[in-house]
């Protein structure tokens, strides 16, 4: 791993991508401003990147798992390859480990990178995406849009407008082991390459 950072993780909907709900069809997938050149940037400096992301659209019906691949493999054609993505299919009452804000994606996706949770940033958009974060023991950081409550914004521990800033923040800041877990990954079986379902 390069740099800083062993890896930084993304939200999909409403960070990596406009946030279309339960989304299954690639043609609307529509990138966030900056999204490629923040993803170039952490690339160039060979920190590996990933996507943690809740799909409940799976468990209420509304997707199926060969929808959100399609829609991976969109995402992946406009913002380039991603060295894991995991992917939480239930819905907020099905008692996983793996949906945000438990920390079970961060887990899964540091295990298959091979990244210290302590040496692990969570980009996302939503108050879930940081306590998944902290839960893990990374670091979170919050870019707000529209559909942010203002209280995620005011109990963020670190924001950026944009992705590009926030990559410029990550980037000069050298991680601290973070309140929480620390250390080894935990495996939930639910992350790899393209395997990212649970």
């Amino acid at each position: 791993m390069g740099g800083p950072w062993d890896a930084v993780l993304f939200d999909r909907d409403g960070t990596l991508v406009v946030d279309v709900p339960y989304n299954g069809d690639p043609a609307r997938v529509r990138v966030m401003p900056g999204a490629r050149e923040a993803l170039e940037e952490l690339r160039a400096r060979g920190i590996a990147v990933g996507v943690v992301s809740n799909q409940s659209g799976v468990a209420r019906g509304l997707l199926t798992r060969r929808h959100v691949y399609a829609v991976l493999r969109k995402v992946e054609e406009s913002l380039g390859p991603f060295g894991v993505w995991a992917v939480c299919p239930h819905g907020p009452d099905d008692g996983c480990a793996c949906r945000k804000p438990a920390p079970g994606l961060v887990f899964a996706a540091c295990r298959r990178l091979g990244a210290a949770p302590s040496r692990t940033a969570v980009v996302g958009d939503i108050a879930a995406d940081l306590a998944a974060a902290r839960a893990a023991g990374a670091h979170g950081l919050l870019v707000p849009n529209a559909a942010t409550r203002p209280e995620e914004t005011a109990r963020a521990p670190l924001t950026a407008p944009d992705l590009p800033t926030a990559v410029s923040l990550l980037l000069s800041n050298a991680p601290t082991p973070a309140a929480g877990r620390t250390g080894t990954a935990r495996d939930n079986g639910g992350a790899g390459r393209h395997g990212g379902i649970a």
